[in-house]
């Protein structure tokens, strides 16, 4: 089914993807990169109770130099700490970093299953753009999400009207 396109200038939209790119330069929190490492080393010290190099390198898909390099400098930056041949551990700024983006992945998850996406697609499509959500927009997506659990008979509604446009 084609997508509808809004009615948009074309110079509006060069306009807003440059500022998408330049506002995504000047973040001053981590890059998405380093989220995406401090979420594998996360979550294979919660599965297996430690992190070595090749497991972070292997669920990253990215070879094991590149991994030791990132994870010295995530250590030097006080996130981890690495020692070599004995593995990855999470400071307690790194911990805390990583438990705010398993609450952010579970809440915009949760939210694109609400709206009808399938589990595996809701988990994919969140690996896609949740390094990509500002905080307001975050906030907006919990509220939708509160208002869906307080009172499930909305959501229904809002699905029924969906599919009766469709």
């Amino acid at each position: 089914m084609p997508y509808p396109m809004p009615e948009r200038p074309k110079a509006r939209r060069l306009r807003d993807l440059k500022r998408a790119h330049q506002q995504a330069q000047d973040d001053e929190g981590p890059s998405p990169r380093v989220e995406d490492y401090i979420e594998v080393i996360y979550e294979l010290i919660l599965q297996k109770g430690y992190a070595r190099i090749a497991d972070i390198s292997q669920h990253l898909a990215v070879s094991a130099p590149t991994v030791t390099k990132t994870v010295q400098r995530l250590d030097d930056e006080g996130l981890l700490d690495y020692e070599r041949y004995r593995g990855v551990t999470l400071t307690k700024q790194g911990e805390t970093l990583a438990e705010d983006l398993r609450r952010r992945h579970s809440l915009v998850t949760t939210f694109l299953k609400k709206i009808g996406v399938d589990d595996e697609a809701a988990h994919r499509v969140t690996e896609g753009i949740e390094h990509h959500i500002d905080a307001p927009t975050l906030e907006r997506i919990a509220a939708f999400v509160t208002h869906a659990n307080n009172d499930p008979q909305w959501l229904s509604r809002l699905h029924d009207d969906e599919d009766h446009n469709n």
